[in-house]
């Protein structure tokens, strides 16, 4: 996969990670075209996100997705509430996520926190340093995986087209992701100055 198809599957996923409003839902058409230009391994995960989305009623596809994103911890599409918790580290984390994107002339919008991961990918669009941040991350990038699998949601299949897009993940990594699973985050509920701490994982 050449550079571009692969910034163009990054943005394709960042779409149909966000919030469904309006103006994102109005951009289907143009997703669509792309993911056939995309070779099938990234494609094939990301037109059911996309059918999903184009085959459900506007109402009903916001109130899963803040069912799904907003009120399921283990779901939280902030990168590093799964190796942080919300604790200390995580607002150190938080800061260090946002220097990459100055350093890159960007900053998040929306009112977005740093380690967002639609956010991510669109980082990862114009930046290599968007990709360094997924892989770094890439034990969240499992968890979420495996706890949108149980929950059995379509956004799924979003994810794993993130985990195609990156290396294999190294025996440090799995056993890192395990560790997680059975444990989960640390739990002290300080220290996110100077961020906001969002309670979960959805849109802000």
């Amino acid at each position: 996969m050449n550079t571009t198809q692969r910034s163009v599957a990054a943005r394709a996923a960042s779409l149909l990670l966000r919030y469904p409003d309006t103006e994102v839902l109005a951009t289907l058409p143009t997703l669509r075209a792309a993911l056939d230009e995309l070779p099938a391994t990234v494609a094939a995960p990301l037109r059911p996100v996309a059918e999903h989305r184009g085959g459900t009623d506007p109402t009903t596809l916001a109130s899963e997705y803040v069912q799904l994103f907003d009120f399921r911890r283990r779901c939280c599409l902030h990168l590093t509430y799964y190796t942080c918790g919300d604790t200390r580290k995580r607002g150190e984390a938080l800061v260090r996520f946002a220097a990459v994107y100055r350093a890159a002339g960007l900053e998040v919008t929306g009112g977005e926190l740093p380690d967002y991961l639609p956010a991510v990918l669109d980082l990862a669009t114009v930046d290599a340093a968007g990709w360094r941040l997924l892989r770094d991350h890439r034990v969240g990038l499992d968890l979420l995986a495996q706890a949108l699998a149980a929950e059995r949601s379509v956004y799924q299949h979003a994810v794993e087209a993130i985990r195609v897009l990156l290396p294999p993940p190294g025996p440090s990594e799995l056993a890192a992701a395990a560790g997680l699973a059975r444990n989960g985050p640390p739990q002290e509920e300080v220290g996110l100055e100077p961020y906001p701490s969002p309670s979960l994982g959805g849109r802000r």
